[in-house]
């Protein structure tokens, strides 16, 4: 059975998409699908100039129809878009400007193990959001939909760009406990994946 990745390449101009789909044809640890197959893609590809309203348009439809987690490479990278971009189910941004190979493949094969790989102006923009929401979060709310303060603490790590191996260093914990942990908010609020938990936990006030 073929264990590579199935990545969909997709592109707003010519250019970009030869570029991308020469990155990756060529790598053992992933396999391009074509347009009409696209809907079995483990992981989408997208390039588009900057995160415009019809582009969110479209990876929310995409996110609802098909909930392919996406790469996205970006020629302009904001960051009020981080909160919209976990929504649509990107879980890795790219600037144009540092998409190489390497990196592109690397944030393809983050995304297909249910990680991601946010630029540092985004990761600090969701502190900053922590920031804000806790000063504006005037009561507690109770109830299965809070977090325990290990799975905050896990969370908070999490939006500060950190992978299992260094959670699991800084808490003391084993690399299990920390999927174990991880697993167990996903499943317990209905959330995708990280970018999806962290902004969910942001929004309510939760780390």
């Amino acid at each position: 059975m073929d264990q590579r990745v199935r990545v969909a390449v997709q592109s707003t101009d010519h250019l970009s998409l030869a570029g991308l789909t020469s990155y990756l044809a060529g790598r053992s640890e992933v396999v391009l699908v074509g347009q009409r197959e696209r809907a079995s893609a483990d992981v989408a590809v997208v390039a588009v100039p900057k995160f415009t309203e019809e582009v969110t348009s479209r990876l929310r439809r995409a996110a609802t129809e098909a909930g392919t987690p996406v790469v996205l490479v970006l020629d302009e990278v904001g960051d009020a878009d981080v909160l919209t971009a976990a929504e649509c189910r990107v879980v890795a941004i790219v600037p144009r400007t540092a998409a190489t190979g390497d990196r592109v493949l690397r944030s393809v094969l983050a995304a297909a193990e249910g990680g991601g790989v946010m630029p540092p102006n985004l990761v600090a923009e969701l502190l900053r959001h922590v920031q804000r929401l806790q000063r504006e979060l005037v009561a507690t709310e109770t109830g299965p939909d809070r977090l325990t303060s290990r799975e905050a603490d896990v969370l908070r790590l999490i939006a500060e760009g950190l992978d299992t191996a260094e959670i699991a260093t800084r808490l003391s914990y084993s690399e299990r406990t920390v999927k174990n942990v991880f697993y167990g908010i996903t499943t317990r609020l209905h959330l995708r994946n990280r970018p999806h938990a962290v902004a969910y936990a942001l929004r309510k006030g939760m780390i």
